[in-house]
């Protein structure tokens, strides 16, 4: 996949060494040093400040995705003043959202009465929500520019380096739990100012440029129209995915919010090569569009279907079999404030197979964002939010965590099917093969059969002994049935060739 792959995989190392530093802090860290209210509440800090974050945007992210290659193109980047118009709507936004926050603060307070800790500290939301802001804007451009690997490193690596480091300063007492939050909200101070110096520094972003251009004057119609229907897709689909939260702190209290931060933690961790992949292939997926290179649209969309779909159920079977593992290891770290951690082993177990679907689907959002057909990327996310809103309302209401987690389930399968349909449609993009459909079966045999190896009383040699067992399987699977040939490349390359030479020189 040329740029996409050679980037995707340092995208993908960053992305997982932010999991795995992520994955310390929530599943050790936090469950150590904190009560389950008070990471329910960390949570729901984040949750909410990435909802109004986006909506502080006011729909100029894809705006910039995919017209920023026609100001570079025609006006470079010292006369491109779309990052000073940009910049101004986000600050407008941001005007608008406190004038808001400050008018309705007696109802929120009032909505949020089974979470008080959260109405204590719901203020330090505004300066999360800032920081938040201005990095998406940021990364947008730096996007733009293929500088995703760099971006990536910032908001999956280092931002959990400081989370990382400031668990550690509340847990030897250095800050308290309002201390903590304060400097918490500031947490994407530190990227936005790092991020801000590489773009200076790398003498193709500027904010001296003030004056209309031409191309603003010839393109602003369609801008604004385009502006304003992806803007409320994302917008929907941000807050289909973030509403659970919400509602889990409205109707059920902060405990439950961070037990369902920790299984939709896990189950995110799927995620890894789809957040890597989008993040690269969109600014190459808009410049194909204006290319009108359809072969290579195709290209990418069958390649990150295979890709996506061997990665993803390689993590998915390395969750399933390790579940209860987790489950006795939270248990067991976190016996200070009583454990409780039993109900997680269901709520990953469904929201993975929901993220697995997703994967499986590959790059449908990012070819249809980024095309003519932009608008039904809104009403697809319109129908997200309309499906996902009362379904999480009722199943939570009547299932407690495990309903939201079906909802979650339902919602994305119906959302992404909609989406193939309509490219197949369209365009007759269909990525899948037979090979797809043998490797999926098999890979779920693989899963069963290694499901029923004896197990021992620990739970680390569990893990190792479960883990290296699929491991070895999946690989030999892959290998035998070859559905994503760059996969094993890489897995060749990095592991079969490098580690051997390494020892070699010693």
């Amino acid at each position: 996949m040329g740029i996409i792959q050679k980037q995707g995989v340092k995208s993908s190392f960053y992305i997982m060494l932010g999991f795995v530093i992520g994955a310390i802090n929530l599943l050790v860290l936090f469950p150590l040093f904190f009560t389950k209210n008070d990471q329910g509440l960390v949570r729901a800090l984040i949750d909410i400040g990435a909802t109004l974050s986006v909506f502080c945007t006011l729909g100029t992210l894809p705006v910039i995705y995919k017209f920023y290659p026609f100001y570079n193109q025609y006006l470079g980047p010292q006369k491109n003043e779309l990052p000073f118009i940009t910049l101004l709507l986000n600050l407008i936004g941001f005007v608008f959202l406190l004038i808001i926050g400050w008018h309705e603060k007696d109802f929120i307070i009032r909505k949020l009465g089974k979470s008080p800790s959260l109405a204590q500290y719901f203020n330090y939301v505004y300066p999360y929500t800032f920081f938040l802001l201005i990095f998406y804007w940021l990364e947008a451009f730096a996007w733009g520019l293929r500088k995703g690997v760099y971006t990536n490193f910032l908001r999956e690596t280092a931002i959990r380096i400081l989370t990382t480091i400031l668990i550690i300063a509340f847990g030897l007492h250095w800050v308290n739990l309002p201390q903590f939050i304060i400097l918490f909200s500031f947490i994407y101070a530190v990227p936005v100012a790092l991020l801000l110096i590489h773009l200076i520094q790398s003498k193709q972003f500027t904010l001296r440029a003030f004056a209309i251009s031409n191309v603003t004057k010839r393109l602003k119609g369609k801008m604004i129209s385009f502006a304003l229907f992806v803007f409320a897709g994302q917008f929907f689909n941000l807050l289909a995915k973030t509403n659970d939260t919400f509602m889990i702190v409205g109707l059920k209290g902060l405990s439950d919010a961070g037990i369902f931060a920790i299984a939709t933690y896990v189950s995110a961790i799927l995620e890894i090569p789809q957040r890597s992949l989008n993040a690269i292939s969109i600014p190459v997926l808009a410049q194909s569009w204006k290319d009108k290179d359809f072969a290579n649209i195709k290209h990418i969309y069958h390649k990150s279907v295979s890709n996506l779909l061997v990665i993803g159920l390689m993590l998915f079977g390395l969750i399933w079999l390790n579940i209860e593992n987790l489950v006795s290891f939270l248990n067991w770290v976190s016996h200070k404030h009583s454990g409780g951690y039993d109900a997680i082993s269901k709520l990953i177990f469904i929201l993975g197979i929901a993220k697995l679907i997703d994967l499986a689907t590959g790059v449908n959002g990012q070819i249809i964002g980024t095309s003519n057909y932009w608008k039904f990327d809104f009403f697809t996310n319109l129908f997200y939010i309309l499906l996902s809103l009362p379904l999480n309302y009722y199943l939570i209401k009547n299932y407690s965590l495990e309903g939201l987690a079906y909802s979650n389930l339902i919602a994305l399968t119906l959302y992404n099917s909609i989406r193939f349909a309509f490219l197949y449609k369209k365009f007759n993009l269909q990525p899948y093969t037979f090979q797809h459909g043998i490797f999926l079966l098999a890979s779920i045999g693989l899963m069963l059969g290694i499901h029923q190896l004896p197990t021992a009383s620990n739970f680390a040699i569990n893990i190792l002994i479960q883990s290296i067992s699929y491991g070895v399987g999946f690989y030999l699977l892959t290998h035998w049935i070859n559905p994503a040939p760059e996969i094993l490349a890489i897995v060749r390359h990095f592991f079969l060739k490098n580690i051997p030479a390494f020892f070699a020189k010693k």
